[in-house]
């Protein structure tokens, strides 16, 4: 019981000290991708790729925004890494997308990508590429000192309450956002299914 309760005080500490200018920025980013009838390139990796996945389906079907994440396509992908390598395989598929100045690029991450320490260097590598041809970047992380959180136009830094759990309640609250963004009214375009049948109209 007692680590039940500490994990939903964490969870309710986290909500009160969050950035809600942060997100606004983020939603401005997206509101911007969407009028340039640009895409949103999701990039994610563990965790973060099973929600790029995820936000992909939401964005597109939601919010009427083209949406593409490296990691659902595993043939070309896992080509990628095997000819290629790691490293390189997600931006070696951003730039057979054509990535361009009014697509996005959004990161899920724990940690943002580390140089120095060699962590997610493929997310790097993305970011990289993103600030070569000045696309814009958003993200949602756990830590202020990855790459993504020191590069980004917008990022949603999930603050740290307990050092034990920073992956758990960076990814737990990575859903908690999209989904925030996605409802959101200067992006949302078509209803869930769930409230267009109980509140229809």
């Amino acid at each position: 019981m007692q680590a039940i309760q500490q994990y939903l005080n964490e969870t309710r500490t986290i909500l009160e000290k969050i950035s809600v200018e942060e997100i606004s920025k983020v939603v401005s980013c997206l509101q911007k991708v969407n009028q340039d009838q640009g895409r949103i390139f999701f990039l994610g990796v563990g965790g973060g790729a099973a929600h790029a996945a995820h936000a992909v389906n939401d964005f597109r079907k939601i919010c009427n925004i083209e949406s593409y994440s490296p990691s659902d396509h595993m043939s070309e992908l896992t080509a990628r890494i095997n000819d290629e390598g790691w490293d390189s395989a997600y931006v070696r598929w951003l730039e057979g997308s054509k990535l361009c100045q009014k697509d996005l690029v959004f990161v899920f991450s724990v940690g943002g990508g580390d140089t120095q320490k060699g962590i997610s260097l493929n997310l790097v590598r993305c970011l990289e590429y993103a600030q070569q041809l000045k696309v814009p970047i958003c993200g949602i992380v756990g830590r202020p000192q990855g790459v993504t959180a020191k590069v980004a136009d917008a990022c949603i830094i999930v603050p740290q309450v307990n050092e034990k759990h920073v992956t758990v309640h960076t990814e737990g609250f990575q859903a908690v956002l999209w989904h925030l963004l996605i409802s959101h009214p200067l992006l949302q375009q078509n209803p869930t299914k769930w409230e267009s049948v109980i509140h229809p109209g």
